[in-house]
């Protein structure tokens, strides 16, 4: 009885341990499925340990965000690929996560004005703290790239935009309701955002030039563009500009309007729109020294062509200092540039209107006399672009000059400019008759300000060389074919940089061929009107200190022309021979 009582007391006892044993595994497994479905939407990442191959370090991990509006009327989930910097030692494979906060938020309207509210308390703290100790993350690149996968995409912007980035401000006054949408942001990105950007840019020797976007309100009677922008990302000082590109001519630009651009963060302050355009708006003034047809093209036509281009007509002019003759004789250019009627500012201004634009320019990007530099290009063009937009603008056929021995039997047309006023060919007779002897045909036109331009530009288009006195009427080179030849007389006085910048460079430019033919003393008629020891015949450059006026009174208006036609005659020679093969 014994025997079996101690068995039976031992089976109790390893029954009772066994049943301890399983209690504990129990609550192991029980702590450890606890643990695990805690956090079932976090992927662990792949930290590439030394045992890692490195493709798998690099490979981007997938981070699963919970993305709600503060209403809690929507809730998605949203994948946001957060992409390695890598840092690659000779004996080690390594993966360093950048550590930054990526926020993606769906918001409405009223969302994204609160939203604004507190990101301007946030930047005047942000901003003092950087003075005082720039952020760390500033020294780091961070490379993050969102795919939000939602039923809302975030489109690219135009192409013709992308190579801009004029002041974005979002519009807050009268703004459609739109659909939620997702944005993508990082702490260095916010930082960027909240510095002030200029409105203008004053840096161009030649030109003033504002640019920028958002809530933009043109107040015509007050000439004046009004930047809504309560967020304060614009700079606050105003800006005046005159929209022509004579910057330093006190002359030229006391006949040009001024434009005041200035930032408001007060939208209740700022002028109510009587008319809102879909549109971007350019803004330039046809005073200052227009009539001319050098200035004509070279201050307005050819740097709004460089401005505008990008809008492919859909682009509204606004213009400050209109003359309707102006408008009427380069109507066809304007109606290329632009399918929508222009704004006069001072008809506008006068009916009190207010244009409201979602972006803006003011000025026009101008380079050098009558040229487009590629480089300097916002759309990557140059002065052939140009001209081939001229030719076609007004109908202009030809594209190419007539070559000696094509087999047509025809003469090549030489177009010789003749002044009515000053700078005179005073024997102009001789010059035609040198030049048919040479082979050319020659035809004379008096260059006006009144001549219809569509008319100039045929004839001259029609003919293969251009030759005239240093001038306004060379500027019609421009309907020349490329190839073609254009020669500029240079009056004595030491005009040949002046020659070269006005005409020279732009004909090379145009894809012309360029002759330039300097006068000898004996060909210009200072000579009947100063002694012969007189310094405007030893050192005529030194006349030039005394300012363009003296030298344009003294040394272009002041003399005449007669050409020694037998040292002329290798001139025309060689303008004949340019167009042969």
């Amino acid at each position: 009885m014994k025997g079996s009582s101690g068995r039976l007391h031992a089976l109790r006892f390893e029954s009772q341990r066994f049943r301890l044993l399983a209690i504990v595994v129990g609550c192991f497994v029980i702590s450890l499925t606890f643990l695990l479905s805690s956090r079932p939407d976090t992927t662990v990442f792949s930290t590439g340990s030394p045992r890692a191959p490195l493709g798998a370090a690099r490979m981007p991990a997938i981070k699963t965000l919970r993305s709600s509006s503060s209403s809690g009327r929507f809730i998605r989930d949203v994948h946001v690929d957060v992409l390695p910097q890598h840092s690659i030692d000779q004996s080690i494979d390594r993966t360093e996560w950048i550590k930054d906060t990526v926020i993606i938020q769906e918001r409405t309207d009223g969302e994204r004005a609160e939203e604004q509210q507190e990101a301007a308390a946030e930047r005047v703290t942000a901003d003092a703290g950087d003075e005082a100790a720039p952020d760390a993350d500033e020294d780091n690149a961070v490379q993050t790239t969102a795919a939000v996968e939602t039923t809302s995409t975030l489109p690219d912007p135009p192409v013709e935009e992308k190579q801009m980035q004029p002041l974005q401000i979002k519009r807050q006054d009268d703004e459609p309701a739109r659909t939620p949408e997702f944005t993508v942001t990082t702490h260095s990105v916010v930082r960027r955002q909240q510095q002030q950007q200029p409105l203008c840019d004053n840096s161009d020797p030649r030109t003033d030039v504002c640019d920028f976007a958002g809530d933009i309100r043109m107040a015509a009677n007050s000439s004046e563009f009004v930047v809504v922008d309560t967020a304060g990302a614009a700079q606050t000082a105003s800006h005046k500009v005159r929209p022509y590109p004579r910057k330093g001519d006190e002359g030229c630009m006391g006949r040009v309007t001024e434009i005041t651009v200035r930032a408001t963060a007060d939208a209740a302050s700022a002028p109510r729109c009587t008319r809102t355009h879909a549109v971007p708006a350019v803004t330039f003034s046809i005073g200052g020294y227009t009539g001319n047809i050098f200035h004509d093209f070279s201050d307005v036509i050819v740097p709004l062509y460089n401005t505008v281009h990008r809008y492919r007509g859909d682009v509204q002019l606004v213009m400050a200092n209109v003359a309707s003759w102006w408008l009427i004789k380069y109507d066809k250019l304007l109606r290329k540039l632009s399918k929508h009627p222009p704004i006069d500012l001072a008809n506008a201004g006068a009916a009190e209107e207010v244009h409201c634009f979602p972006h803006a320019v003011v000025s026009l990007r101008a380079h050098r006399e009558l040229i487009i530099e590629r480089e300097r290009s916002l759309d990557g063009l140059a002065t052939p672009d140009f001209t081939r937009f001229l030719r076609g603008a007004l109908s202009l056929p030809r594209d190419a000059p007539t070559r000696l021995g094509d087999g047509t039997g025809r003469r090549p047309r030489l177009l010789i400019v003749s002044r009515g006023r000053t700078r005179l060919l005073l024997n102009l007779e001789s010059v035609i008759r040198v030049a048919e002897e040479v082979g050319f045909e020659a035809v004379v036109n008096e260059s006006d300000v009144g001549n219809d331009i569509s008319r100039v530009g045929g004839l001259i288009n029609s003919c293969d060389a251009l030759l005239g006195v240093h001038g306004a009427g060379l500027t019609n080179m421009m309907f020349l074919p490329p190839g073609a030849t254009m020669v500029q007389v240079v009056p004595w006085g030491g005009l040949q940089w002046i020659a070269r910048m006005d005409y020279g460079e732009p004909a090379e430019a145009m894809g012309l061929k360029y002759i330039q033919y300097e006068i000898a003393v004996s060909e210009s008629s200072l000579k009947d009107k100063y002694p012969a020891g007189d310094e405007i015949f030893t050192n005529p450059t030194a006349l030039h200190k005394r300012g363009f006026m003296f030298m344009r009174q003294t040394l272009m208006d002041g003399q005449d022309i007669t050409i020694d036609v037998n040292r002329f005659r290798p001139v025309l020679q060689q303008a004949l021979a340019n167009l042969a093969g």
